[in-house]
């Protein structure tokens, strides 16, 4: 726990509008009911003046963002570590959805978007896996297949601050390779006030309206209740946040540039996908919090969370396969420059026009009791229990419609131009009007694996996640007199359970057993890029309506993507407090080792590879494994004050991160070969296949730090610069590896090898991962006294490394490894007024992304520049709307 005490091949060109592009009008409304006087919290500067320096939060609520980048400056300054933090004025007034786009601000920090917000987290280079997430010092579950915790989870309004550590010390348990993000909720007996706060806010998109079925704009608001019993033994603070967010984007996703036969062996694009996309958020989140200290001995906390989220996204796209092997289509009229062909027009087109449904439904509970007590003068002690479980569920509904049924019906005539930009089409057919289209499969594919006639009408897949982990910590801490200023031992049992179910999926026939059937259209759907419309009707309601018939997939991919990983991990550490000087140079720090004893388990599914009608023909069967470790991972930090407001920082650590869940996976998907049954070569052996690894240990990694802050007077602001040298121990790899295969059967046929390679994940030779970072905040005073309603906030990161994620293969780039990162904010406030723009850039880096079947890929994501603006005025106490603040951000 935290210390909670103080293929290249593919092109894809994309138009987007989602919340990071809305220009949201927001009106939030902030009373404090404290005194009879009605004090309104977002005016009492005076009081925060007058309170105390552990009453951080309070000052960061009441005093604006100015006081808050002061306020996270102070975090990070007063820290034993090196740190990034923010405080609850930059989470508040940002224009940010979830805690994630708060984050993406941080210097060393990349976020990754999915469906136009931002998602997951990369930290220092390392992608989402090598970090860990803790809400009040606790490790929690993720909804995603992997240890990457989602951050658009977390509602921004529902929390109070947000610790970054990267460089880790013995008694920060649950920490991470990478770094480690601490959330924190508000403490209402420090933050000693009455406060009832709301806010609420609209947002909507700039795009037409695509889709006839869903919204383009959007609600969100939140409201929260802090207060405390007249003795202030016990506070108590309730939070609730809910949004509705829309988004839209448009893309191409051309399939690849091959050898056109008959165009002089030109080279040009052989097909691609054109889809418009529109979706839907809709998350609510509570928190609730409940402190009881009696005396300056004791103190209880209760801490609860519970979110649930539901996002929706439609898409309806024209699929174009353009290659002649398909349906003899033929090339004409076309521009050839540099060998690549640029214009032409296509005849004989048959398109595949998909209506798609991505729904994910996710409920996360997180639940913690931390008691603290004095047991002597010298000497405290700290329980802390917490659960936290997360339950996902996905629909993946896809219907296909066309011209006829198995490359029959009408064919289209498609005019294109690549030029040197995005690509632009036309076509002769109108897919939205009535008669042109109907339910079928036009390219017939699928029929041979559904055992459907005519092929597959669309496809029904139903994944779904479980993760649930349980914390139990015993920790006791020893002041002292001298250089070694204090001691603390501690112990903490985590017990992690997560699974995921990949099976549940089908191919989808019409009911009737026709090969086509006619359709009521909704209304028509805009496709990009100059394709036409097309006629669309509501997936779900025509999958209720009893149109479709589902045929289970048999596939040994599929059936061999069910999986459990269970760990169970034992630790216990010392940590040593430093608080000394070298010559006249104060000296702060501390030392300590954490002993971990892991114990990782999987259970999975084993089934023959390839397509089967049933799940005894792809003789599906229980496999299990599992190994245990134990890691020793000591840690020095070291601060030193060497003039005033001027550090130098200095860590050394043993850190390590988990393999990936799906890496652990003990399920295997097997091939054999009965034309090789003869053979004695392992090499050339009839046994095959592809799967995870129970085996594994995790990544280990030796690591420096060393920092110089220099903070300037009067909290105006400090310069950062930062290095980091991380020597990767080990790396895991997909890797051939010998595999004993006697235990499964082969019917009449006696094979002379039971071995064979089987491609999977095994710990390999590390490497070296290094970078520097620069940061900036300034207040315009610093400067000159008629800049001081000005200030700025900039940071940047750069990153290499010498991994090589394929061994031999140093194309391949690690993924979240972006070379470059920075951040740009400029603000002005004065009178009640505030402004600010914000930009952010990233790099291009290799990201993970939903892949075919729901399953997880890597696909190489451009670089992205991202520009927002938020202005707002608070009216003044005293007045009418006193406690009213306007917010306009885009």
């Amino acid at each position: 726990m935290a210390r909670s005490k103080r293929s290249k091949a593919r092109k894809t060109f994309r138009r987007e509008d989602f919340p990071l592009r809305f220009s949201p009008l927001s009106l939030a409304v902030a009373t404090a009911v404290g005194s009879m006087a009605g004090h309104v919290m977002a005016q009492e500067s005076e009081d925060a003046e007058a309170a105390e320096d552990e009453q951080v939060i309070e000052e960061v609520v009441v005093t604006g963002f100015r006081q808050s980048l002061q306020n996270a400056m102070e975090l990070k300054r007063d820290n034993d570590l090196i740190v990034e933090a923010i405080s609850a004025e930059d989470i508040g007034k940002l224009p940010d959805n979830s805690i994630a786009e708060a984050l993406t601000r941080l210097t060393g920090l990349a976020g990754q978007r999915l469906n136009g917000r931002q998602q997951v987290i990369s930290i220092r280079g390392l992608a989402p896996d090598f970090s860990t997430a803790l809400l009040n010092g606790r490790q929690q579950v993720s909804a995603g297949d992997n240890r990457g915790v989602e951050f658009d989870q977390y509602p921004s309004e529902l929390l109070q601050a947000v610790v970054v550590y990267k460089t880790p010390e013995a008694g920060l348990t649950g920490q991470g390779l990478a770094g480690t993000v601490d959330m924190r909720t508000i403490s209402p007996l420090e933050y000693g006030e009455q406060t009832i706060a709301f806010n609420v806010r609209n947002e909507w998109t700039d795009f037409d309206l695509r889709h006839p079925d869903v919204d383009d704009s959007g609600l969100r608001y939140s409201a929260s209740y802090t207060d405390q019993s007249e003795d202030g033994t016990l506070g108590w603070a309730l939070g609730f946040s809910s949004i509705a967010s829309p988004g839209q984007r448009e893309v191409i996703d051309l399939w690849a540039y091959n050898n056109f036969p008959g165009a002089d062996n030109a080279r040009l694009v052989t097909g691609g996908n054109a889809f418009s996309k529109s979706g839907s958020l809709e998350r609510t989140g509570v928190m609730g919090v409940l402190e009881y200290q009696p005396n300056d001995s004791i103190s209880s906390t209760i801490d609860v969370y519970t979110s649930s989220f539901q996002e929706r996204t439609l898409v309806r796209q024209i699929g174009m396969p353009l290659f002649p092997a398909w349906f003899g289509t033929t090339l004409s009229s076309h521009q050839t420059t540099d060998g690549l062909i640029t214009s032409g027009t296509y005849e004989n087109v048959k398109a595949v026009l998909s209506h798609n449904l991505e729904e994910r439904d996710a409920d996360m509970w997180a639940a913690g009791w931390n008691l603290e007590t004095d047991i002597s003068d010298a000497w405290t002690a700290t329980v802390d229990v917490s659960h936290s479980t997360i339950d996902r569920q996905d629909v993946i509904l896809g219907l296909n419609s066309g011209t006829g049924p198995n490359g029959q019906g009408a064919l289209d005539t498609i005019r294109f131009d690549v030029g040197s930009g995005a690509p632009n089409f036309s076509s002769v057919l109108d897919y939205s009007a009535a008669g042109t289209t109907v339910l079928t499969s036009p390219a017939g594919w699928g029929a041979w694996g559904s055992g459907i006639p005519g092929g597959q009408v669309g496809y029904d897949n139903r994944p779904s996640i479980d993760d649930e982990l349980t914390q139990i910590r015993l920790s006791a801490e020893r002041y002292m007199d001298g250089a070694i200023s204090s001691m603390e031992v501690g112990v903490q049992l985590d017990s992690r359970t997560k699974s995921r179910i990949n099976s549940d999926e089908g191919f989808l026939a019409l009911a009737n057993g026709e090969l086509s059937q006619d359709f009521s259209s909704t209304g028509a759907v805009t496709i990009p890029f100059g394709l036409p419309a097309i006629a669309t009707f509501d997936p779900i309601a025509m999958w209720e309506a009893g149109t479709y018939r589902r045929v289970d997939n048999f596939h040994g991919g599929v059936l061999s993507g069910d999986w459990s990983v269970d760990e169970d991990i034992s630790l216990a550490y010392i940590q040593f407090g430093i608080d000394t000087e070298l010559g006249n140079t104060p000296v702060t720090g501390n030392f300590g080792v954490q002993v971990v004893q892991t114990d990782q388990s999987s259970t999975g599914s084993s089934a023959n590879n390839g397509q089967a009608l049933s799940a005894e023909a792809a003789r599906l069967r229980t496999v299990t494994g599992g190994a245990s470790y134990t890691d020793y991972l000591p840690s020095l930090n070291l601060n030193f004050l060497v003039a005033d407001g001027q550090f130098v920082r200095l860590g050394l650590a043993r850190t390590l991160a988990r393999a990936r869940m799906d890496e652990l996976r003990a399920s295997r998907s097997v091939s054999f070969n009965a034309s090789l049954a003869n053979s004695t070569d392992p090499a050339n052996s009839p046994w095959g296949g592809s799967g995870g690894n129970p085996n594994l240990e995790p990544w280990r990694a030796d690591s420096i730090d060393l920092a110089y802050e220099w903070y300037f007077p009067d909290g105006l602001g400090y310069f950062a610069v930062a290095a980091f040298y991380k020597d990767l121990l080990n790396y895991i790899y997909n890797l051939p590896v010998l595999q004993d295969f006697s235990e499964f059967p082969t019917g009449d046929v006696m094979p002379a090898l039971t071995s064979g390679f089987v491609n999977r994940p095994a710990n390999g030779d590390g490497g070296v991962l290094s970078g520097y970072e620069l940061s900036l905040q300034l207040a315009g005073d610093l400067i000159a006294p008629e800049l001081a309603p000005f200030g700025a906030v900039l940071n940047a990161s750069f990153t290499d490394s010498e991994i090589e994620r394929g061994t031999g293969d140093p194309s391949t780039p690690l993924p979240g490894l972006s070379d470059t990162v920075y951040n740009i904010t400029l603000y002005y406030e004065q009178g009640g007024f505030s402004a600010r723009v914000s930009q952010n850039y990233r790099s291009d880096f290799l990201g993970e992304v939903q892949g075919f079947g729901s399953s997880r890929t890597l696909r190489f994501i451009t670089e992205e520049t991202l520009v927002d603006a938020q202005v707002s005025y608070s009216f003044p106490e005293g007045a009418t709307l006193g406690g009213l603040t306007l917010y306009l951000q885009g």
